[in-house]
C-alpha cells in the first residue's frame, strides 16, 4: 500500500475519486501477500498491483465500479490445483481482496 499512497495523493489532489483494492486473504499459494494493494481513479489510470496476473482486470472493474456506486465489496478469486496444474502452474490458491472508495 505505501508504494501507491503517492499516487493516490496525486490524483485525490487533481479531484479525482479513487478506489483502493486490498488483498486481505491469502490461502495455499498467491502472487502477492495479504496488504498488497491496486488503486483506479476515475479515469482509469491504475497503480500498484494485487495478483499480477489475469485478476488484476476484474478487480479493475470492481473498482470502478466501487468509484461509481460507492459500495465496497469483499471479492475472492481462485483456482484448484487441478485446474492450476492444467495450464501450466504449480499450485492453485485463492485471494480475497477488500475494494473501497476513497472518500476523504
Amino acid at each position: 500500500m505505501i508504494d501507491i499512497v503517492d499516487t493516490i495523493d496525486r490524483w485525490r489532489s487533481e479531484g479525482q475519486r479513487v478506489a483502493v483494492a486490498t488483498v486481505v486473504g491469502v490461502e495455499q499459494s498467491a502472487p502477492r501477500d495479504p496488504g498488497a494493494a491496486l488503486a483506479v481513479n476515475e479515469r482509469g489510470d491504475v497503480a500498484g498491483s494485487v495478483s499480477g496476473g489475469c485478476v488484476e482486470s476484474a478487480v479493475y472493474e470492481e473498482a470502478q465500479d466501487a468509484i461509481a456506486t460507492g459500495r465496497p465489496r469483499l471479492v475472492t478469486y481462485g483456482i484448484s490445483d487441478e485446474e492450476a496444474i492444467s495450464v501450466g502452474l504449480t499450485c492453485g490458491g485463492t485471494i480475497h481482496v477488500f475494494v473501497e472508495r476513497l472518500d476523504w
